[in-house]
């Protein structure tokens, strides 16, 4: 019972960070850059999701998708105004976005207190697979997850923008000379990681607390995931998410849910000193 509850709880979990991972390997995949504010968007996704539905009493399926379309925008305008001009200096990136991720830290703990909040679920029943009692909407959040990555894969693999953001993220001057706009492409990428990113914000928060430190954490471990599966890879952050995700939860099972706070440092660790390039090797764009 026991193995089969990992299974099914580590596939929960995968799925989340998975949603965040994919994401922040899409950006450096495309744009080269290490986006900080990946966290934070995370974060607002969850506050956005929460103030619609319960300060408006919004249905959560509109809210969650409201949250995605405001970070989506947000995402833009940062790329926008203020990545686009410092995107070849990899550090200024780096200090902007860390400090753009503590100002919305310190906006949503001014808007709403330091008090954990809490979402409404799609699903408040429980049901039963494989003989495991779960949570509706712990498996709702797996379905999702697993449902939005395949399809951002078959954007990127069977559409004509997905070519675009490919040849971009593998010579953006050869891309440029072809008459591909690198610039919408960088600003694109941004906006659907930043989506993915509140979609993970908006449905964990119907299971987990809301609370304004909630992004920092996230970010850890989505860095975790990507230097795991190789910078920029999205196939390598998939089976990164997958190997963390049921690490967390066997070491949750087998020793204590704190310990699990390790795991993505012992990985970065270990990866680092063995195989710095991660999983699928250096610098490929997916």
């Amino acid at each position: 019972m026991v193995a089969l509850e990992i299974l099914i709880y580590g596939a929960v979990l995968s799925g989340i960070y998975a949603l965040l991972a994919v994401g922040f390997a899409l950006i450096f995949g495309v744009a080269r850059v290490i986006n900080l504010t990946h966290g934070a968007f995370y974060m607002l996704g969850a506050y956005i999701t929460y103030a619609l539905s319960v300060l408006l009493n919004v249905p959560l399926i509109l809210s969650i998708i409201g949250g995605m379309a405001i970070v989506f925008l947000l995402a833009i305008c940062l790329d926008r105004f203020i990545i686009e001009r410092i995107r070849t200096t990899m550090i200024n990136v780096l200090i902007t976005t860390l400090a753009l991720s503590l100002f919305a830290d310190q906006v949503i703990l001014q808007i709403f207190g330091p008090d954990n909040r809490n979402i409404p679920a799609v699903i408040s029943d429980r049901v039963t697979l494989l003989g495991v009692d779960i949570a509706g909407q712990r498996l709702l959040s797996l379905i999702i997850s697993v449902a939005v990555i395949a399809t951002l894969w078959l954007i990127i693999t069977r559409t004509r923008m997905g070519n675009a953001l490919l040849a971009t993220a593998q010579d953006p001057e050869a891309a440029q000379l072809m008459g591909i706009n690198t610039g919408r492409m960088f600003m694109i990428t941004m906006g659907i990681a930043a989506m993915m990113a509140a979609l993970a914000g908006g449905i964990v928060g119907s299971f987990l607390t809301v609370a304004p430190e909630m992004g920092m954490l996230p970010i850890i471990k989505a860095f975790s995931i990507v230097i795991l599966g190789g910078l920029g890879s999205i196939g390598g952050s998939i089976i990164a998410a997958l190997l963390i995700g049921y690490l967390e939860t066997i070491v949750a099972y087998l020793i204590s849910f704190n310990a699990t706070e390790l795991v993505p440092l012992v990985v970065i660790f270990i990866t680092l000193i063995f195989r710095p390039a991660g999983i699928f090797g250096k610098r490929r764009g997916f």
